[in-house]
């Protein structure tokens, strides 16, 4: 399976977890950019959503992008203010990864 370059048409920055002592026992987790590559964004399916009271949506997204960075679901994905959140990283072949990935909307 191959996908045509022209199709990587989003530049994501892909973010790393960084967990910090909290001082208290626990951990408190931030997010670096680690490296930015270029993928195809594909909406999947979207449900409404409320959380603290607060009406939205969930968006799931395919997500496609060369094999490269290693992914899992502690990663997420940015664009611009945007955040994907991983759900799913599905290696296709050893050039291809299809990531599934869930933005809240307000």
């Amino acid at each position: 399976m191959s996908i045509d370059p022209g199709r990587l048409n989003r530049r994501l920055v892909v973010e790393a977890p960084v967990d910090t002592d909290d001082g208290m026992g626990g951990v408190a987790v931030t997010f670096a950019d680690a490296e930015i590559v270029w993928a195809q964004v594909v909406p999947a399916s979207a449900r409404g959503d409320v959380d603290a009271d607060t009406r939205g949506a969930v968006v799931t997204w395919r997500i496609l992008m060369r094999a490269g960075p290693e992914l899992t679901t502690r990663h997420r994905l940015r664009d611009g203010s945007r955040r994907f959140d991983i759900v799913a990283v599905i290696r296709r072949h050893d050039a291809l990864l299809e990531i599934v990935a869930q933005e809240r909307v307000a």
